[in-house]
């Protein structure tokens, strides 16, 4: 009789020990090593922005933060992985707008899906557009690169890092902005686009800064507009499209953080607490900046907002410009 009251007692205390143990669970979060996937090989610039923010949350937390590189399937090798893991806040992704919002109008046939797979945490940083030109090409600003197209409807050409990369759909918008008629050439890769550019090959690209900007500062290619709501501070002397009369012309490769659907919001919580704590360490926050990198730090809420925002936004141009990638 006293083994059964025991054991009763037992049973009904349980309930309430497994309600303690889960928020003490997430208050020690994390325990271990966080895995970070990069969807990217190392080097470029999501690679740098994951190592950055990753060795300072890493100081922060006392935990290691195991950056793993998977490059592959225009970002769904990484975000496939990513989806089908425990949802633990023990692996992460580097997310892009390819990932995100691009892909799934791209693809009739995705292996992921991102609204139900993976859990928006932190938008970390933007990568603003800019127009580049050949430094030799008779260009003298942004409004006579437009007009100089425009007079030629198809003759002149852009390159880009990708076909559907944010580089290649900023200049798209710009057509449907400008009015314009122009041959995309693509390429794997900003850097050899550049090259190119440099050699006189294509006349024009968009770039980001932290692929463009050493050919930038040595004068291999000339910067003739923003694609950003200001004018970046490591060129303040190049307009902004707004400000040269296009003002639906804003774009950005746009890098966050999203973990398996079903990581506990508590979780959530905490680990955008500390990557955006790392985001904003004084010496982090600059070293990002001088990359070329705008950055951020929002808020799991913020984050899905824009991710909702933009996927309406470029869905649009992208069946309206009919492009695909299947």
């Amino acid at each position: 009789m006293l083994k059964n009251r025991r054991l009763l007692a037992g049973m009904l205390a349980l309930p309430a020990l497994l309600a303690w143990a889960g928020p003490a669970s997430a208050q020690t979060y994390p325990a271990k090593a966080i895995r970070w996937l990069v969807p990217y090989p190392a080097g470029g610039g999501s690679d740098f922005l994951a190592r950055t923010v990753g060795q300072q949350l890493s100081t922060q937390v006392g935990q290691p933060v195991l950056i793993d590189n998977k490059p592959g399937g225009n970002t769904a090798i990484a975000a496939v992985e990513t989806g089908r893991a425990a949802p633990d806040g023990y692996t992460i992704l580097s997310a892009d707008n390819g990932t995100m919002v691009f892909n799934p109008a791209l693809y009739s046939k995705l292996t992921y899906n991102p609204s139900k797979d993976l859990l928006p945490v932190t938008l970390m940083g933007k990568f603003p557009m800019i127009l580049v030109v050949n430094p030799g090409a008779d260009f003298k600003d942004a409004k006579d690169f437009v007009a100089k197209a425009k007079a030629k409807p198809g003759a002149m050409s852009f390159g880009s890092a990708g076909a559907g990369s944010p580089h290649h759909l900023a200049m798209e918008l710009l057509k449907v902005d400008a009015g314009l008629f122009m041959t995309h050439i693509p390429y794997r890769g900003a850097a050899p686009a550049l090259t190119d550019l440099a050699g006189g090959q294509i006349p024009a690209m968009m770039v980001d800064l932290a692929a463009g900007g050493a050919f930038i500062k040595a004068g291999k290619v000339r910067p003739l507009a923003v694609a950003s709501a200001k004018r970046l501070p490591q060129l303040p002397d190049v307009p902004t499209f707004a400000e040269l009369g296009f003002k639906n012309v804003e774009a950005s490769a746009q890098v966050g953080i999203v973990a398996p659907a079903g990581t506990p919001a508590d979780v959530v919580a905490s680990l955008q607490k500390q990557v955006a704590a790392a985001i904003n360490q004084p010496a982090v926050k600059q070293k990002l900046i001088d990359f070329g990198i705008e950055p951020v730090a929002s808020t799991p809420a913020q984050y899905a907002d824009l991710i909702r925002t933009e996927t309406d936004r470029w869905h649009k141009l992208i069946k309206a410009q009919r492009i695909t990638l299947d």
